[in-house]
């Protein structure tokens, strides 16, 4: 295989996960009784621009589907960090009733609907119908389709480049970063603003974060990656912010290479130096990272094996694709799991794909009253045990495996 940016023959070892089927590939009740496709989940790393990728498997098509089941409203801490970044960036940029505002990855119009509110004119992109209608019951406009250099020209010949384009989480999740990329160069007007969130390499190696490596995720971004990236066609990184989601991300600035104007930040070399001095740049870096994620695995079996001899019940929280990966990795079945809560109604009365543990609303685990309740997406922690505090009143209590095992 060869690096997907630079076309560097790939050849650094970072992660093996074995295999797994899609991560968000959750079963109906009919699918149980049919096979499964796994692919092999590897990460390899570029030693020519240091960009981290899984091995090509499973193609967009396959992993993003019309029923595509993570809607992004169902959780509160993301929502009031959309509603912020929409203040931030309308104060920032002088948003207003003149500007013109997108969203690459709209999902369920959870950060467009900010806007909205803010009357200012927007619309967004995203190719998984579920999502999409979800988006357009709020009052979003959709456009329904895979974003790229294409749609983007249709989009610019149309008049409808923007001041300001969001792309949150989704950088990660396109097999063609280069074309991709290069959409957001000609969608922006030449003085606008283009923004990328994305949960960041250097926090997911220091913090064990493996379990946020799924077939979706074709790319694990530094800023030294996306830096070369976006030269490369036709954007230029002026800022860059860090910030507590999902597990610790980075929030990029750019604008287009041939006409923004705006300095760059010292914020910018100081992130490509603290990258530089943390060794990312070397092959050391990723050397040791198979071992810790096998670490985690064998503590998160340990603790279920010895909650069974006990006699205690665990239950999970969460149907979150970190936790497919997890689990899947782990060869967790639900003799030592017997379900998972999640809020989403689309992913309620599904089975986890792998694990095939059983997907329930919350008020199973009321009437269930288990002993742990194992939170899956550790990155919304504080919001899950908050949610959940109840459980404490028959003595439960929660429990994390990543990025070691611990009961709280």
């Amino acid at each position: 295989m060869n690096c997907r940016h630079c076309g560097a023959a790939l050849s650094l070892p970072f992660l093996d996960l074995g295999s797994a089927p899609p991560s968000n590939a959750y079963l109906t009740e009919s699918a149980l009784r049919a096979p499964e496709t796994w692919f092999p989940l590897r990460l390899l790393a570029c030693t020519r621009c240091w960009l981290v990728q899984t091995e090509d498997h499973a193609g967009r098509e396959l992993l993003f589907t019309h029923d595509y089941a993570y809607f992004s409203s169902f959780s509160s801490s993301w929502l009031a960090h959309a509603k912020t970044y929409v203040a931030a960036m309308r104060e920032r940029l002088g948003l207003g009733p003149h500007s013109l505002v997108a969203e690459v990855a709209a999902n369920d119009g959870y950060l467009l609907q900010y806007v909205r509110q803010a009357g200012i004119p927007c619309y967004g992109i995203e190719p998984t119908h579920g999502t999409a209608m979800a988006a357009r019951e709020k009052g979003v406009e959709i456009v329904e389709e895979f974003f790229g250099a294409e749609l983007a020209r249709r989009l610019a010949a149309d008049g409808r480049q923007v001041d300001l384009v969001a792309a949150n989480n989704v950088l990660a999740h396109v097999p063609d970063i280069g074309d991709f990329v290069a959409g957001f160069a000609i969608l922006l007007k030449p003085q606008g603003v283009a923004t990328f969130e994305f949960p960041h390499l250097l926090r997911m190696v220091r913090e064990n974060q493996f379990d946020t490596a799924y077939h979706e995720h074709y790319s694990y971004l530094s800023l030294t990656a996306v830096s070369a990236i976006f030269a490369a066609n036709g954007l230029a990184v002026f800022d860059v912010q860090e910030h507590p989601t999902h597990g610790g991300s980075l929030r990029v600035f750019a604008q287009r290479a041939d006409t923004g104007r705006r300095e760059a930040s010292p914020a910018v070399a100081a992130m490509l130096a603290t990258e530089r001095e943390a060794g990312m740049l070397t092959q050391a870096f990723y050397a040791d990272f198979q071992a810790r994620a096998v670490a985690v695995k064998n503590g998160l079996l340990g603790f279920l094996l010895d909650a069974a001899a006990k006699g205690l019940a665990v239950g999970a929280y969460g149907a979150a694709a970190k936790g497919n990966t997890l689990l899947n990795f782990a060869g967790v079945r639900p003799d030592l799991l017997p379900y998972v809560v999640d809020k989403n109604p689309a992913k309620q009365g599904k089975y986890l794909p792998g694990s095939r543990i059983p997907i329930v609303d919350e008020a199973h685990l009321r009437a269930a009253r288990p002993d742990v309740v194992l939170i899956l997406p550790w990155n919304l922690e504080a919001e899950v045990v908050e949610q959940l505090s109840y459980i404490r009143e028959w003595g439960g209590r929660f429990a994390l495996a990543v990025p070691r095992l611990r009961v709280v």
